[in-house]
């Protein structure tokens, strides 16, 4: 079994609401620093094996129909293999080195 996870978010110049709030709650907290907040989607699938390629367009495919609304929305999605310990599958690990410099896929 392989992982895939997807990543959405609003396009730029889509209003987003939910991350104002957000913002406006961590002022309130005294978090003053925060500049801007967006608010997106992660998704986590468990796929069958099969080449990388075609489970790449498979997942872009989904995104594209149901995962995520192109007209307002991007995504990114990456495959990866099932971890070999639960250790290496706790998200928050994940999470703490997501590096966001990947390519945003815009379809």
């Amino acid at each position: 079994m392989a992982r895939a996870k997807v990543y959405v978010t609003l396009k730029a110049g889509i209003l987003d609401p939910q991350g104002k709030a957000v913002k406006g709650g961590l002022e309130a907290l005294g978090f003053s620093e925060v500049e801007d907040v967006r608010v997106g989607k992660y998704i986590e699938l468990r796929v069958a094996d099969g080449s990388e390629e075609n489970l790449k367009a498979r997942i872009d495919e989904m995104c594209q129909r149901l995962l995520a609304n192109p007209v307002i929305e991007d995504f990114l999605s990456e495959i990866v293999q099932e971890a070999s310990s639960e250790e290496d599958s706790d998200p928050s690990k994940f999470r703490r080195k997501l590096d966001l410099d990947h390519k945003i896929n815009r379809k």
